[in-house]
Formats: structure tokens, C-alpha cells, sequence
């Protein structure tokens, strides 16, 4: 009630909206309790909240301002997620450095920079048919080093 009666300027419904909060954690919740309640609760909450703002047919601007504010759950992964990621950057960077430069400039120009096979072309000064080919074998050479097998036998 403390985080409704904060974030919701008209007093008058707070009844009404603790109720409705308590009917979509029950279905919700059906498969089992969460395991961060609290959480799951203020989440609840926090989306019951948009979506009545979203409802009303005239938004007013500082209830958008405060709905920015209600950022309840905490976003940011775990150690062991950031850790996963890391390995997985150090992996990806030692696959491009494997690869030969003109096709490490075609996979990184597409697929980090998201030019298309025109613009590639017209910047290395090939045919968008050598783009292509570059392409294919700079993803084969990276997926064969992500799928390789413990026995050295590549499955791309």
C-alpha cells in the first residue's frame, strides 16, 4: 500500500488497485510461489500502474515522469552472468583474430556496424560478390570455432 499510495495521485482508488494487484499475483502465481516475492509484488504493481496511465484517455506529463521512478527490480545480471560474457567476448575476439584480415573487415563491417553488401563493397573497393563469399567463410570459420567437437572434427 505504501509503494501505491507513493506512486498513484489519486488516493480515492488505492483500495481499488490493491485489490486488483492481489488478483493478478493469485493468477499469476498459480505454477507456484516466486522466489522473490517482494519483487514479484512491487512488480505487479509497478505494471498495474502503466497500464491504467496507459488506459486514461488524457495522460498527464508527470505521471509519466513518474512512472520512469518506479523502476523496482534490479535490471543488472549476476556475477556469474557478467563472467559468462566475458569468456564468451574473449572466445568471439580469438575467432575474428583467426580469421584473414580482408574477411575479418567484411564480418565486422556487417555484422557490428550493420552496413549492407553495397556499402561494404563500395568501402573495400571489391564486388558484392567477393563481400559475400567473405561473408560465408568468415561465419563458417567462426561457427566451426564455437561448434568444434572435443575430437578437433568440425560440425559446420
Amino acid at each position: 500500500m505504501r509503494f501505491l499510495n507513493q506512486n498513484w495521485r489519486n488516493k480515492s482508488e488505492l483500495e481499488d488497485l490493491r485489490q486488483d494487484v492481489y488478483a493478478r499475483i493469485l493468477e499469476n502465481a498459480e505454477g507456484g510461489v516466486p522466489e522473490h516475492t517482494k519483487a514479484f509484488v512491487l512488480t505487479t504493481a509497478r505494471n498495474l500502474l502503466i497500464n491504467r496511465v496507459r488506459r486514461e484517455h488524457i495522460v498527464p506529463i508527470d505521471a509519466m515522469a513518474d512512472l520512469e521512478g518506479l523502476n523496482t527490480v534490479d535490471d543488472t545480471p549476476g556475477a556469474d552472468r557478467v563472467a559468462i560474457a566475458r569468456d564468451t567476448l574473449r572466445r568471439l575476439q580469438a575467432a575474428l583474430d583467426r580469421l584473414p584480415p580482408r574477411c575479418r573487415e567484411v564480418v565486422l563491417l556487417r555484422r557490428v556496424e550493420g552496413l549492407s553488401r553495397q556499402e561494404i563493397a563500395a568501402r573495400m573497393g571489391i564486388s558484392e560478390k567477393t563481400v559475400a563469399a567473405h561473408m560465408t567463410s568468415g561465419m563458417c570459420a567462426l561457427a566451426n570455432f564455437f561448434l568444434d567437437n572435443s575430437d578437433g572434427r568440425s560440425r559446420a
